[in-house]
């Protein structure tokens, strides 16, 4: 297969976990035969430095000629320090979204086996979970009018019925291939925008009589992520709310580093983890590049290159076996760095089967594959 992908590292360690990601991608091209290219493209803070403005037409024209976007991560501390500024890095991710109507945002959050003693819940409480969130994307509060000033401030949540619709019927049927459980989640008991949720997908679940439909207020659900994260299969949200509980559910695996996000709409697909900038840690190699890699297998997925997805994930576990990991999942090795995890799960997919040789080697980072 050929494909065309947009690179758009951005910000912080966006570039570096980014080139992780395409270290692995073109490892599985080389495997199985496909051919990958990449084109590189500013966005956010990089491309304000350039350009000044957060998304510049070049970068559009580089998504819009792609057949699949990778992005890194967004944001500087620089462009942060005066709230009423009217051009920030993170509207090129917003512009990235909506130019590109990228609706869907699909998000799995899997407690790994290896990791269950890093999670700050009990291992009783997250073992076994696997869920999938599925988060509108491209309307909402974030979209919606805004006025600021010293005295007054307003954000206007807006949904419409079909932008409801599609991503709906998208989440239902994930569910069918999985546990077949949906829990619709907002605050309908308040907001009039979640009314609507509610209204329209209690009459989509209606189409889904194989699969087990409930709902539940966003304030409840923020506590059941914690106390039974067991309990939910696919989860489906609007944009905000989908927001709040992706981020809390990096307690549960153990680190925001592991989190994976598709982001679909009817053309175009973009692929990124779902943490930021963090620009405390750029080129420091202490950054985890798990989450962008993961969103290079979402991204093989996407195509229909199921196999050479698995490869992928049975590199990320084969590393997490093996505490071949950034320190924040490594407490064992002070010496596995952002580079060091990448070129353990390319070497992977090369040699998948001489990984467990040489395990002091593979430990200390010196060699990954004799």
């Amino acid at each position: 297969m050929k494909l065309n992908i947009a690179v758009l590292p951005g910000d912080g360690i966006g570039p570096e976990v980014t080139a992780q990601a395409i270290k692995v991608l073109k490892a599985i091209a080389m495997e199985f035969n496909h051919v990958f290219t990449f084109n590189k493209a500013l966005v956010g803070a990089s491309a304000m430095d350039s350009f000044e403005v957060p998304l510049p037409e070049e970068t559009i024209s580089i998504c819009e000629q792609a057949d699949a976007i990778l992005f890194g991560a967004i944001g500087d501390p620089k462009y942060d320090n005066d709230p009423s500024a009217t051009v920030r890095p993170e509207q090129g991710l917003l512009g990235l979204r909506k130019t590109f109507d990228l609706y869907t945002n699909i998000r799995p959050v899997i407690a790994y086996e290896d990791l269950l003693n890093k999670s700050s819940l009990k291992i009783k409480q997250i073992k076994g979970t696997d869920i999938l969130i599925y988060r509108e994307l491209a309307s909402g509060i974030y979209f919606g009018e805004k006025h600021f000033s010293n005295e007054e401030a307003s954000d206007i949540c807006v949904y419409r019925r079909s932008e409801i619709e599609r991503i709906a019927h998208l989440a239902f049927k994930a569910a069918q291939g999985r546990k077949r459980k949906l829990t619709l989640v907002d605050k309908a008991n308040v907001l009039a925008s979640s009314k609507l949720w509610r209204t329209v997908v209690n009459e989509i679940a209606q189409q889904y009589q194989d699969v087990t439909y409930d709902c539940m207020y966003i304030d409840n659900a923020a506590m059941e992520l914690i106390i039974n994260p067991r309990q939910f299969d696919v989860i489906l949200t609007e944009n905000m709310f989908g927001d709040i509980l992706s981020e809390e559910a990096s307690v549960i695996v153990g680190s925001i580093g592991l989190l994976a996000s598709a982001s679909i709409g009817d053309k175009y697909a973009m692929f990124e983890p779902i943490h930021g900038a963090y620009t405390k840690a750029t080129n420091k190699g202490i950054a985890n590049p798990i989450a962008s890699i993961l969103s290079a297998a979402m991204l093989l997925d996407h195509f229909g290159l199921y196999d050479e997805a698995a490869l992928v994930r049975e590199g990320v576990d084969k590393s997490l076996k093996l505490h071949i990991t950034t320190p924040d999942l490594n407490t064992k090795y002070d010496n596995i760095s952002t580079t060091k995890v990448g070129d353990f799960i390319e070497d992977f997919i090369n040699n998948p089967d001489e990984t467990n040789l040489n395990f002091t080697n593979i430990h200390l980072g010196q060699s990954t594959i004799i």
